[in-house]
């Protein structure tokens, strides 16, 4: 995977404003024909990146839809030894992880389900495939027990939690190499964005990337490659000194604070890693309507002039190593919009790869 080279293709941010998984997946085919992915729709309850992956954990109870894991039930010991009992099978004794508690199924699914069956019904050789998990600092955090603790500071809570999604990143990567394309598994951490504020003083940088890492070394195991994605600023040294293959950043918005770090990006992507460069803005509707294709590309070759003298990387082997991208998801966004940003996504990345 150290030989994979984007090029400067066009790859989006997992969500959609639609109601359709049907049409969702036809939309990101058109506008990522190279590498598409199967988008959450938020108008779906279900599909919200909480809610999706917190089925079979233990402490789960599917009558409420809060983000609960209730450490209080009478059976949750019970459920605590067969949820780790089951990881143990699948992961050391070969049991099946397509029928596992770590699949997705159900209503929860439908948006991967239907993507695949988009795949295999075209019919072609796709250069890669992309899916997504909620990272473990958004889910841990996000999550509480019963006593409104968010569960990333319960020991067991936050094992299992971490083991599900890294299982699940794990499922989704293999269901996609047996299509024969390169898996591409993104890390979904908005929560990095609050990173060293007051809400997260107790987290520190070990528990950012062993969370990760244990993720990361799931997706690494069906040979993919394992990215991270913040939608707004983190402290970016913590992710560039990992063993994270692409990093996904609002260069929009955000660019000036990345380059603060020039000397760990040489050292990035001197390994042959990925940036996701998120060019196209995300935030704000009228801020999107006024974008041109041609105004973001002069920005992102002004950006990436300004890379290439702060870390003296040359500007080919730059290009050669990020793809392009929104700045974030377009769930939250009126549909029009969103297509106004798959749209420019496309066009900025045709821009740069004819020339």
């Amino acid at each position: 995977m150290k030989n994979f080279k984007p090029n400067g293709l066009p790859l989006l941010i997992g969500s959609l404003p639609m109601d359709s998984h049907e049409k969702a997946a036809k939309l990101v085919f058109e506008h990522t024909p190279d590498i598409p992915l199967w988008v959450q729709l938020p108008h779906y309850k279900e599909e919200g990146m909480i809610l999706q992956f917190l089925p079979g954990l233990p402490g789960f109870t599917k009558d409420t839809d809060k983000s609960l894991l209730d450490t209080s039930k009478p059976e949750f010991d019970e459920e605590s030894l067969a949820f780790f009992e089951e990881y143990l099978s699948v992961t050391e004794s070969g049991a099946d992880l397509g029928t596992s508690r770590f699949a997705l199924s159900g209503t929860r699914g439908k948006g991967f389900f239907e993507f695949l069956k988009q795949v295999d019904k075209n019919n072609r050789p796709f250069i890669a495939l992309k899916g997504q998990v909620t990272g473990p600092i958004t889910f841990g955090t996000a999550v509480k027990d019963e006593n409104d603790k968010d569960i990333f500071y319960n020991d067991l809570l936050r094992d299992a939690a971490i083991k599900k999604l890294a299982l699940n990143a794990r499922w989704q990567a293999r269901e996609f190499s047996k299509r024969g394309a390169v898996p591409i598994i993104f890390i979904d951490e908005p929560a990095l964005a609050g990173f060293g504020t007051s809400a997260y003083i107790t987290i520190t940088k070990e528990d950012v990337i062993e969370s990760i890492e244990e993720i990361v070394q799931q997706i690494h195991a069906e040979n993919g490659l394992a990215g991270v994605h913040v939608c707004a600023n983190t402290e970016w040294d913590m992710l560039l000194g990992s063993g994270i293959d692409i990093i996904s950043f609002d260069a929009y918005s955000f660019f000036d604070k990345f380059i603060l770090y020039p000397e760990m990006i040489k050292a990035y992507l001197e390994q042959g890693k990925i940036l996701a460069w998120g060019i196209v803005p995300t935030a704000k509707k009228d801020v999107i309507a006024v974008q041109t294709t041609k105004g973001l590309v002069q920005m992102l070759h002004d950006q990436m002039d300004e890379l290439s003298s702060k870390t003296g990387i040359d500007k080919d082997t730059i290009l050669s190593q990020i793809f392009i991208t929104p700045s974030c998801g377009t769930g939250s966004l009126d549909l029009d919009s969103a297509r106004t940003v798959l749209k420019l996504t496309r066009e900025i990345s045709q821009a740069f790869r004819q020339k």
